[in-house]
C-alpha cells in the first residue's frame, strides 16, 4: 500500500504540474486526457474538455508520487463541488493482490462520510472509489486489477 496526494484543478492540471516538474525534476510518470477515455465516457465532453488531464503522476522521490486531474462539471460530485484551495485527497494505492484491503479500508474509511463514487471497477481496470470521511477528509482508494 502507498499513500500519495491527489489534487483537482480545473483546466490547469497541466500548467501546474509542468510547474511541478521543473520544481521537483523528473518525468511524467503518467499522462491521460479525458479524450484517451472510452467513446461513451466521453460523449458529453466539449473539444476542449477532451483536451483536460484526466490523470497525470509525477514521482517525486522513491516513496512520492504527486497525482492530479482536471474536474469536469460532468465529472464532479453533486456534493463535492470544486473549490480552489480545497482540491487534495489522499490515495490510497493498491495492487491487484490487495482487493480485500481496499473493500476493507473503504469501508471502514467511508462510514458516516459522503461517498462521490462507491468502490466499483473502471474503465482503466481498477477497484476505485472517492469519498468524504467524517472528519471532511477526502479519500481515494485505487486498486490496480489489469495493466494500463
Amino acid at each position: 500500500m502507498q499513500l500519495n496526494h491527489y489534487l483537482n484543478f480545473q483546466g490547469e492540471a497541466e500548467a501546474a504540474f509542468n510547474f511541478y516538474k521543473s520544481v521537483f525534476g523528473g518525468e511524467f510518470a503518467m499522462l491521460k486526457r479525458y479524450g484517451d477515455m472510452p467513446s461513451d465516457e466521453k460523449s458529453q465532453l466539449s473539444d476542449a474538455e477532451k483536451n483536460y488531464i484526466l490523470h497525470v503522476s509525477l514521482p517525486i522521490n522513491e516513496f512520492t508520487i504527486l497525482m492530479a486531474s482536471d474536474t469536469t462539471e460532468q465529472f464532479c460530485a453533486a456534493n463535492s463541488p470544486f473549490i480552489k484551495g480545497t482540491n487534495h485527497y489522499i490515495s490510497i494505492n493498491l495492487e491487484k493482490h490487495e482487493q480485500a484491503e481496499a473493500q476493507r479500508l473503504y469501508e471502514a474509511l467511508s462510514q458516516n462520510g459522503q461517498i462521490e463514487m462507491p468502490l466499483e471497477k473502471t474503465f482503466w481496470g481498477a477497484l476505485y472509489a472517492a469519498f468524504t470521511d467524517q472528519f471532511g477528509v477526502k479519500w481515494m482508494v485505487n486498486c490496480q486489477l489489469e495493466e494500463m
